[in-house]
């Protein structure tokens, strides 16, 4: 019993302090430039983004209105229940936010943070665009960084400043989702 209970505590503190180095972010730069801004997709509700998804693509629109990037790259296919492509209200949004059509680019096929990044990275290819601000809420980025190394794309983090996840009973089920995912990701490369 004590062996388990050794086990029980060794995993306990393994598991907090991956949280807590989830937590704290990878690292990023406020002058950070770069060709792109890659917003990873969230849900859309209708032709509107979720309040998480908006957050981002405001963060990317900032981004892209102080001259750190040129460019920004929307990703997101269709979930199960969503009418429209994430990428395509995304679109949508920041166009009628102001920024220049022949500015943005989407893909559609991708379902998975992974899965985004591929995408994005054939899209940048196909212009010739070589760097990347990852856009994403603070405690999905180490995650997304993990995989942009991974895929050796020349990718710096960028976190939104504002979230819908700011009280604990928010962050946490975010962090614990992050957490399991996050092992996934070592364990099976996804």
């Amino acid at each position: 019993m004590r062996k388990l209970w050794i086990a029980f505590a060794i995993l306990s503190l393994w598991l907090a302090g991956v949280g807590g180095w989830i937590g704290q972010g990878p690292e990023e730069s406020p002058s950070d430039t770069a060709d792109v801004a890659i917003v990873l997709g969230a849900a859309v509700d209708g032709d509107e983004p979720s309040p998480v998804f908006r957050e981002r693509i405001n963060h990317a629109i900032a981004l892209y209105r102080q001259g750190r990037v040129g460019r920004i790259v929307f990703t997101g296919g269709r979930g199960p229940s969503e009418r429209l492509a994430e990428s395509r209200v995304a679109h949508d949004y920041a166009i009628a936010q102001g920024v220049a059509e022949a500015n943005i680019l989407t893909e559609e096929q991708s379902a998975t943070t992974r899965q985004n990044l591929v995408q994005a990275e054939a899209v940048m290819q196909s212009q010739d665009l070589d760097t990347a601000l990852v856009v994403s809420d603070p405690l999905h980025l180490r995650r997304a960084m993990l995989m942009a190394d991974s895929l050796d794309m020349d990718a710096k983090a960028s976190a939104t400043t504002t979230t819908r996840y700011q009280s604990v009973s928010t962050q946490l089920p975010f962090l614990l989702r992050e957490v399991y995912f996050i092992h996934h990701f070592w364990l099976f490369g996804e």
